[in-house]
């Protein structure tokens, strides 16, 4: 069988569907004076070459953080990002459910092989990088709007990270049942926000590339996304400033950061990270 014959033969099986059954969500600091070639790097080669050509992966987003967005952050002892505004550029990606083994599979080799290529830019840190399973989307708007599968498509405003560690995997899935059930229900109504997506952190395989370090949290940690209709410097301090205390005794909320969208092909937003 030819290479060109494989992939007919893989395409015939296995899941197609279109939820966003597991993400790729990964934070990154530029380190400083290589901020525009980091950016050039990443807009022009590594968004496609790196992400959105392989396998599975079939929508994606960057967002930026300049430097008003990254002094709203809290809390101001992080266990994500040290300091608490490390990590101005995510990028956020959706990849078929059920797909993940084959995804990252491809991602890794893929990987390798641009190291290799020299096509990986070295002046950077990765603040917090992880694959993730989807848990739950919780919308503000019931069946109209939006889905999750249109949320890296769909023209937001912003976006709010948000990282949460439980005291143990027991508390992990008590928190997830009563956000789901009630406090995000609560907190989207009348909101900008128009829905969250619940993500838990899968391992990373021992083969990956060794500048990401291995992800932590597997068992206790959930990551949110707030998709925002609405500038996040805009509605901060009304919807947005109290959310370190969601986890309530479940937890801690190490990360809540604000983000807006990049421009794709431009340097808009590079001068105003520091």
């Amino acid at each position: 069988m030819s290479d060109a014959d494989a992939y007919g033969e893989l395409a015939a099986t296995g899941p197609y569907g279109v939820r966003p059954g597991h993400a790729l969500i990964t934070m990154v600091e530029p380190h400083p004076g290589h901020e525009y070639a980091y950016n050039r790097w990443y807009e022009d080669d590594h968004y496609y070459a790196g992400a959105m050509a392989m396998p599975w992966m079939f929508a994606g987003r960057r967002w930026v953080a300049t430097r008003d967005l990254q002094e709203l952050r809290t809390p101001a002892e992080s266990a994500v990002a040290r300091p608490v505004t490390a990590g101005c550029y995510l990028s956020t990606y959706w990849i078929t459910e059920g797909r993940y083994d084959e995804h990252m599979r491809w991602t890794v080799a893929i990987n390798k092989r641009l190291d290799r290529d020299a096509r990986v830019h070295q002046a950077r840190t990765h603040v917090f990088t992880s694959f993730q399973d989807h848990e739950t989307t919780v919308y503000r708007d019931g069946a109209a709007g939006p889905r999750d599968l249109h949320a890296l498509d769909h023209p937001y405003a912003g976006l709010v990270l948000q990282v949460v560690d439980c005291a143990d995997p027991v508390r992990r899935a008590e928190l997830l049942e009563r956000l789901a059930a009630r406090d995000l229900p609560r907190r989207l109504a009348g909101s900008p926000a128009a829905m969250v997506t619940v993500f838990r952190p899968t391992p990373l395989p021992g083969d990956r590339m060794a500048y990401v370090k291995q992800v932590e949290g597997v068992d206790t940690r959930l990551t949110l996304l707030w998709f925002l209709e609405r500038d996040p410097r805009d509605c901060w301090a009304e919807h947005f400033a109290d959310l370190d205390g969601l986890a309530g005794d479940a937890g801690r909320v190490e990360l809540v950061a604000p983000f807006i969208p990049t421009v794709p092909g431009t340097d808009r937003y590079v001068d105003r990270l520091r």
